[in-house]
């Protein structure tokens, strides 16, 4: 099976860029509902993970105590606790598992390690739950 089964594509999926600021990556996030975004420089390519966690933290280690003072930080200038390894689109299934068992989503890169969108952990185990475990349940109740 192939990965882009899976994928979100870039078009549809919230990411910010590296000269956002922190309150372009709050507002974002609150909007999405989302807990972590890609992060993508200017070109597309991949650079790392923002979570709600990493802004906590920025806020409180910045001494922030007022919204307008979070636009003078980029998401690029704080520390980012978690970066979501990315895979390639050539990736097979087993390691794309893999590496979903420990990120709540999958970035997807393409060979330049431009973003092409994402596989989320919600995707592999709503495919799991109707392709393995459905027609077990049908199965047994019959």
């Amino acid at each position: 099976m192939n990965i882009l089964f899976f994928l979100t594509p870039k078009a549809n999926c919230t990411y910010l860029h590296e000269d956002d600021t922190l309150r372009q990556a709050m507002e974002r996030m609150e909007s999405s509902g989302f807990s972590a975004l890609p992060i993508l420089k200017k070109d597309g390519v991949y650079c790392g993970t923002l979570t709600e966690g990493d802004l906590l933290w920025a806020l409180k280690n910045l001494c922030v105590m007022d919204m307008k003072q979070t636009e003078a930080h980029t998401v690029m200038e704080i520390h980012h606790s978690w970066d979501n390894e990315p895979v390639s689109v050539s990736t097979n299934i087993e390691d794309l598992v893999m590496k979903a068992t420990d990120q709540n989503f999958v970035p997807v890169v393409d060979d330049r390690r431009a973003f092409i969108g994402l596989v989320t952990r919600r995707a592999i185990m709503r495919y799991c739950l109707k392709n393995f475990f459905v027609p077990v349940r049908k199965v047994a109740a019959g």
